[in-house]
Formats: C-alpha cells, sequence, structure tokens
C-alpha cells in the first residue's frame, strides 16, 4: 500500500465546469440523478456518523457513470461530416461511446487491452461497435485508438496527452454532473483513480467552493501512475498487471488530470484486488451494486482510515462508478 497527503490541498481554488452541462444531461430522455445511499454499518465499522454511496450503477441506462463524459465531449466535438467514432476503454467508457454512436447513427471503433474479460468485449459489441482486442496494456489500446482515428475519425478519449486535449476535457466536463447532483455536505470524498479523470472532475467541482471537502483517491496497486506520480512529484508512466479493478487499470496519468491532482487532491492510496473484491461484497450486502472498480472507494476508505482527521459526527462520501459484473 502507497500513501500521499497533500496538507495545502483544501487551500487551492479553480473554477467549475460550465453550468451547460448539467442543462444537457437533463435534457436526455434517459436522465436521471442518481441515488445518495446512507450505509449506517460502513458507518459504524469506520466511526464516522455518515457513509454515503453515490451509486453510479445505473447511468442513462448503462452500467457506469461513463456516459455522463462520452456523451457530453461527442456533443460538443462532433462536426458535421462526422460518420465514425474511435476510442480505447478497459470496458465502461467504451460501452457509453457505442451506445451513443447507435443513437446518433454513427460507426463506432473501439480497441481494447487483452486483459479485459470475455464479458466486458461482448458487451461493447452487443452496443453495435467493431471491437479490436489489442496484445498489450491500456496504454497500447489508445496508442493504436488514436492511430486508427487519425483525422478522418472522431477519437473520444478521456485521457490526455500534448496535442490531444480539447475532448478529455469535455469528457471530464461531463462528469460534473455526478457531483452537482449530491447535496449533501461532506467532510471526505473518496473517488476511484485510473488515468486521473473523475478524480480531476471531483477536485474541479470540490476545490471552486470555498470551503469543500478533504479528497481521497483509490487506485489499484497492480497500476498506481496516479500515486506514484504525486508521491514523485512528476508524472510518471507505470508497468501495470491483470487487476480485477479493471477499470482502473491504466499505465500514464492524463497530462489534465495530473496538474489539477497534483494541486487540489489531499490524499491518494492504493489497494489491493483483494480489498477490492471484499468491499464488492460488502456493498452488495448493503443492496448497492458494484464493481470491484467501483468499490475501491471503500478499500480506499477502510485503509485510508487510520490516516484521515474524521470523527463520529464525519460525513463520508464514496463514490460508486459501476454495476457489479
Amino acid at each position: 500500500m502507497d500513501w500521499y497527503e497533500n496538507a495545502s490541498a483544501r487551500e487551492w481554488r479553480t473554477t467549475p465546469a460550465p453550468a451547460e452541462v448539467l442543462a444537457f444531461h437533463r435534457s436526455l430522455p434517459a436522465y436521471r440523478p442518481t441515488p445518495l445511499t446512507a450505509v449506517p454499518g460502513l458507518a459504524a465499522e469506520l466511526g464516522v456518523g455518515r457513509v454515503l454511496v453515490k451509486d453510479e450503477s445505473s447511468r442513462l441506462g448503462l452500467p457506469a457513470f461513463k456516459a455522463l463524459g462520452a456523451w457530453w465531449a461527442i456533443d460538443r466535438a462532433l462536426v458535421e461530416g462526422t460518420a465514425e467514432l474511435v476510442t480505447a476503454t478497459d470496458g465502461n467508457h467504451g460501452r457509453a461511446v457505442a451506445r451513443r454512436a447507435v443513437q446518433l447513427g454513427l460507426d463506432a471503433f473501439v480497441f481494447v487491452p487483452d486483459v479485459v474479460s470475455e464479458a466486458a468485449i461482448a458487451a461493447i459489441r452487443d452496443e453495435g461497435a467493431t471491437v479490436r482486442v489489442v496484445p498489450g496494456s491500456y496504454d497500447d489500446a489508445v496508442a493504436e485508438a488514436a492511430a486508427y482515428a487519425g483525422a478522418e475519425r472522431l477519437l473520444i478519449q478521456d485521457s490526455a496527452w500534448p496535442g490531444y486535449e480539447v475532448v478529455p476535457q469535455l469528457i471530464v466536463d461531463g462528469y460534473s454532473t455526478l457531483f452537482r447532483e449530491i447535496e449533501a455536505s461532506a467532510d471526505l470524498v473518496v473517488v476511484p483513480m485510473g488515468v486521473g479523470s473523475v478524480a480531476q472532475a471531483a477536485v474541479t467541482h470540490y476545490r471552486s467552493e470555498a470551503a469543500g471537502p478533504m479528497l481521497l483517491g483509490v487506485e489499484p496497486t497492480a497500476a498506481p501512475c496516479i500515486t506514484t506520480s504525486l508521491l514523485a512529484g512528476k508524472p510518471v508512466t507505470v508497468p501495470t498487471t491483470k487487476t480485477v479493478m479493471a477499470g482502473l487499470n491504466c499505465g500514464t496519468p492524463s497530462t489534465l488530470a495530473w496538474p489539477v491532482l497534483r494541486s487540489g487532491l489531499d490524499h491518494a492510496i492504493t489497494v489491493d484486488d483483494e480489498a477490492a473484491l471484499q468491499a464488492s461484497t460488502d456493498l452488495a450486502a448493503a443492496g448497492i451494486s458494484s464493481g470491484p472498480s467501483g468499490a475501491a472507494t471503500l478499500a480506499g476508505l477502510r485503509a485510508a482510515r487510520p490516516n484521515l482527521n474524521l470523527g463520529s459526527d464525519s460525513t463520508v462520501i464514496l463514490i460508486n462508478t459501476e454495476a457489479a459484473h
């Protein structure tokens, strides 16, 4: 387990995502705010007043939050003549892109690393997308997707790099709806980290407020690119191995997420597969469907609890990004 803390993070300020993002999502026929569910048993276990789970296991007809970002980005980036959307994914993002492509009468081509399960690949194909399995890591799949997209097709990627930052920023802005729906005040919000985009959205939202909560980011020990980078003080690409937290199995931080997380994220921690699986089981017992990537937030809270300044009246919000699968 690696641990990172930034004592000055809550003093940093930025500007929020555009207000029209929420208006766009509200205009979609399938839009409903996702629930914020209290889990008293976890609050008692962790010695806090409340544990609330922002449950993204069903969002816009899909089993994860990803459509919030992908659909907003597609809406803003689509130009006349676009015929095909392209992306790389560990699963849920590709499925969201494929679903929107069908809704808009477009083709979708999705690249996946070979560690992605057959069930996840089948789910993307069932959305009508062409899928190519790439031997190697998530980073390898992103590189192939970018090369295939070229200048003729629209690449919808949530990871940014120099020269490709407009669409990733739109995706991050799209995630802001998740946090804008949360009306409860919190002392701590816990978010999962892959390339860092949803964590970037959390920091952007809460650091635009005068007195936002502490923010804890969680990622797998098998793919700790954000925590490793924060500890090193610079972006670092790390080797990755297979993990049950497939949606977080990323080796390179997004260039957009990195400066925001470096400045505004209070804490980061890594968790192993066993802890994530146990957290998934425990959330299921509380009536919340969560895959290991979503349940990583509970695993991270448990691991970090001794280092966190929380009391018996504190409120903690866990972001559950996906349904069980």
